[in-house]
């Protein structure tokens, strides 16, 4: 979990938002589908002078040579996303409390908002119990929120994201099954068990979270670049792909829109699956700290989750949490 408080010293597919107030989906303003044009103004900082940038995502000092992965600026189809203003955003945001809560890739997106204004399941990770197969290790408790989740009530922003662990070589290769109570669900598949573990989260938002104060944001499933048969093979292209070649689908990220537009507290999806989907150019792949594993799932900072945070800082500043036009 990573926290955020916006203090004085410091210098988002859902081709839709789900709109609370009508029965249906809307699209006042879909920010997540257009394309990615070129532009000189960018990036917005350079990782190397922001203290708050993991070395490890820092491609430019890790050896990247191209630079041209910088400059692409997301385009909406249908309307503007508001040009970055960081003294705009610092004076409505001071004070304020911003919570992101995920795996590594929510890290990266804490980081670069960190850089532009200068945990990993959400439900509890557990041992495996006794008399359970060898095979399995540990658990996944479906039913119970990770203990953190006390420490989220008091904020103003609450960003989640949950996906990038959901796989088999994270869960069951590595012997972690699913459990809800004392019950192993070892015939349970990756999908059902996402489903169960969002409606526990659902459970939490709805009882827990003070509408008044706290705007509720949840981002889906990061496109990744992985090729190969069994897709673990990352090969990083010199520009982004002019097709998204059906990386612009995911069901988890299904599943999440699925879930949240059946409930009752109001949160904004930022779908940005199918804009990643594009963007082959910018992954890590060798230019990281651990240069002997090749990454085709993290970013590079300055990168794509600039965009993220320029799509929700857009949000946030507005009243009705929609892109203002």
């Amino acid at each position: 979990m990573h926290i955020f408080s916006c203090l004085s010293n410091i210098s988002a597919s859902c081709s839709y938002l789900y709109s609370h107030e009508s029965d249906d989906l809307v699209a006042k303003c879909n920010v997540f589908y257009g394309k990615w044009i070129p532009d000189e103004s960018y990036p917005l900082y350079n990782a190397s002078q922001c203290p708050f940038a993991e070395r490890g995502f820092d491609c430019v000092v890790n050896g990247r040579r191209d630079r041209g992965y910088q400059k692409w600026r997301w385009q909406p189809k249908n309307c503007e996303i508001p040009r970055f203003n960081v003294q705009e955003i610092l004076g409505k945001l001071l004070g304020k409390r911003i919570v992101f809560v995920g795996d590594s890739l929510s890290r990266t997106q804490w980081e670069s908002m960190i850089c532009l204004l200068m945990q990993v399941f959400l439900v509890q990770p557990g041992s495996a119990p006794r008399h359970a197969p060898k095979r399995v290790k540990s658990t996944v408790k479906l039913d119970k929120l990770d203990d953190m989740s006390k420490e989220w009530i008091e904020s103003d922003f609450l960003i989640f994201n949950s996906g990038h662990w959901w796989t088999p070589t994270k869960l069951f290769d590595m012997g972690r099954y699913f459990q809800a109570g004392r019950s192993l669900k070892l015939g349970m598949g990756i999908a059902s068990a996402f489903r169960t573990a969002l409606e526990t989260w659902v459970s939490w938002v709805e009882s827990s979270v003070n509408r008044n104060r706290t705007r509720v944001f949840f981002r889906t499933f990061e496109s990744s670049h992985w090729i190969g048969r069994n897709r673990n093979s990352c090969k990083v292209t010199r520009r982004p792909w002019l097709k998204t070649k059906g990386r612009d689908h995911s069901r988890i990220s299904d599943i999440i829109i699925d879930v949240v537009k059946k409930m009752t507290t109001p949160v904004t999806v930022l779908h940005v699956t199918p804009m990643g989907a594009f963007r082959s150019d910018a992954h890590v792949g060798t230019w990281s700290d651990k240069q002997s594993v090749a990454d085709c799932s993290h970013w590079c900072l300055p990168g794509v989750p600039d965009t993220w945070n320029e799509i929700l800082l857009s949000m946030m500043l507005s009243k009705d949490g929609v892109t203002v036009q």
